[in-house]
Formats: structure tokens, sequence, C-alpha cells
């Protein structure tokens, strides 16, 4: 059933006149989008498998100098995309990362999941002395093992997601790491870079130098893993 019209409201919507010049056609702004950033943005640096990866998440940004400060591990692509066409979860930071992934790339109508609504979430965060989103991160532990991980919002939930595997949690297959920031989220995103080297600890990841990052930014990742095709 149709949801009814507003007392008042016309049935139909009335279209404003035309007083700017613009693209209006979706699928022509797509294209016009990606050539712009192709054209304006240094991607030599990209691993070839991973340029539609670097292309998704400058759109995300709308930052073509984004490209100089991504971290791709060689492995990520490759690793992230098997885990999701064997069906792999997606684990979110935040609910606007989780709702900025399109169903419809996803190879195994994948299940998108944020904890961050569960109800535990604001004792262990009392207890622990630190963010929701961080406790949050603990509840994934079940679902960990062989998914595609991310974190878009805070900081501390990438340092606890460290954490936790440096204390022998289960290993995702990928993690998206780009939490946005003044404070912590140069660090976490460096601490991520170094895991490998630090604890031996070796998953493949995706994750921006500095304090840029965020939600529009991981769901773009995560889009472009999904599916190959921009």
């Amino acid at each position: 059933m149709s949801a009814p019209t507003p007392a008042g409201s016309p049935a139909e919507p009335r279209r404003p006149a035309r007083h700017y010049d613009y693209l209006a056609d979706g699928p022509a702004i797509y294209v016009d989008s990606f050539a712009t950033i192709r054209r304006e943005a240094r991607l030599d640096h990209i691993p070839t498998e991973a340029e539609r990866l670097a292309v998704r998440m400058i759109h995300g940004a709308g930052q073509v100098d984004l490209a100089d400060d991504l971290v791709i591990h060689p492995e990520l692509v490759s690793a992230a995309r098997t885990a999701l066409r064997s069906g792999a979860p997606i684990l979110c930071d935040v609910t606007m990362v989780a709702t900025g992934v399109t169903r419809s790339r996803l190879p195994r109508d994948n299940d998108v999941l944020c904890l961050l609504g569960d109800e535990r979430v604001p004792g262990l965060a009392r207890r622990w002395g630190t963010t929701r989103t961080a406790a949050a991160v603990s509840l994934w532990e079940p679902l960990m093992e062989g998914a595609v991980v991310a974190v878009g919002n805070a900081p501390t939930a990438l340092f606890h997601l460290l954490e936790m595997l440096v204390d022998g949690a289960p290993r995702p297959a990928a993690i998206v790491g780009c939490p946005v920031g003044f404070i912590g989220a140069a660090e976490s995103k460096q601490a991520l870079t170094e895991l490998a080297a630090t604890h031996g600890i070796d998953i493949p990841y995706v994750t921006v130098h500095g304090r840029r990052g965020g939600s529009a930014m991981t769901s773009s990742a995560l889009n472009a893993l999904a599916k190959e095709e921009e």
C-alpha cells in the first residue's frame, strides 16, 4: 500500500524550473567523476588490481590527493574479494559505514553488520573506560574469522581491533582501516601498517595516512572490494 499523501500536498510533486547548468544523469555523473579522478590523481604507485579501489575511495573523499596517502597491502583486493565471494560477513564499526554499502554489489548477499546498538555495549564501555565503538568491536570476535572488517569512524575501535588480534583473536580476511579525526586517527592507522612487522600478524589491509578517513571513504572501499566493476 502506498503512503498517504499529506493533507494539502499535491499528488504529484512539482519540478522546479532549471536555473543552473549541471549534469543530472546519475550514471553519466559516475562516469565523468571516475574519468576526472583518473586524469587528476597520481595513481602510479597504486597496484594495478587496486586501482579501482583507489578511485572509489578518492570519489568518496572528493580529494584527488588522497591517492598520495593510500596504503594498500598487495594482497588486499584478492583476499577481500575471495572472502566476500565465499559469503563472509562485513563487520562495520558504525551504522554509517554499513548503510553506505551498496547491497546490489555484494556477491553473496553478504551480511553487513554493525553491533554498536547491542545492549551490552554501554556497560562494556563503562567498565573498560573506552568508547562504545571500541567496546562494540569486541562483539565481533565470534564472527571475525575470515570476515572483512571495516573501521571508518573511531580510532579507538581500530586500536581495540589491533589489540584483540595481538591477544590472539580470530583473524579477518581483510581490514579496511580508515578512522577519521584529530586524536589517535593517524596513530591507529600507523599501527595497522606496522602490525606485521611489530607482531608478526600479516592481514591484508587498506588505510590512509594522517587524519583523513570517515564513513564515506570506508564504505566506498567496501563497495570497490565487493565488485570489480566501477
